[in-house]
């Protein structure tokens, strides 16, 4: 057991998100990073309508032993949102002394483009309520989102990595593995500016 969460700590992590953000991608590089380090990962995936900008959401559970796939609910450690409406429908995974790490941005859902219902206010107020901790940031603002937005999902992925008790390098190197070549370089630096948010 290489890792430094320790022998029995575990770490649960809900990443949600609508269709075409890379959620799926993020879970992906935080549990080949988990693996790599000699945990034990599991992960699940569930998609609401990706498609048209429906919730997508990525369970990922490490430690030196993971019986399920699925973070029941008020056992997460972290929820990271890629928009602040997914953050706050997934709260009650998170556990009372859990981490939001959000980006500020509203999408609309598929009520609020039909006008059924309206986008909620006090979002952020609300999450800030009911968790231990709250990083809240306007990704779309912080260079090098702003040249590219499909990039904050590598921008957040930074963001959590300060609290995962892995090298940077490893981070970087399992990115590389896991994103087309093409890409590598914006992404790199999307990770580096969320690093050092």
């Amino acid at each position: 057991m290489n890792s430094k969460l320790g022998k029995t700590a575990k770490k649960d992590i809900l990443i949600a998100g609508v269709g075409g953000q890379g959620t799926i991608l993020t879970g992906r590089v935080i549990a080949a990073l988990a693996m790599s380090e000699g945990l034990d990962v599991k992960t699940a995936e569930t998609h609401g309508m990706a498609q048209r900008g429906g919730s997508v959401i990525t369970h990922v559970r490490m430690g030196k032993k993971v019986y399920s796939p699925l973070i029941p609910q008020g056992d997460g450690d972290i929820l990271l949102s890629f928009e602040k409406l997914e953050a706050l429908r997934w709260l009650p995974f998170l556990s009372s002394e859990g981490t939001v790490i959000v980006n500020t941005q509203e999408l609309d859902p598929m009520p609020v483009l039909t006008g059924e219902t309206e986008y909620p206010d006090g979002i952020l107020e609300e999450i800030e309520s009911k968790a231990a901790s709250l990083i809240a940031v306007d990704a779309l603002n912080i260079d090098p989102v702003k040249k590219n937005p499909r990039v904050v999902n590598t921008f957040l992925l930074g963001i959590l990595a300060r609290l995962m008790p892995f090298a940077r390098e490893k981070w970087l190197q399992i990115l590389e593995q896991e994103i087309k070549a093409v890409l590598v370089d914006i992404n790199r630096q999307s990770f580096e500016a969320g690093w050092q948010y």
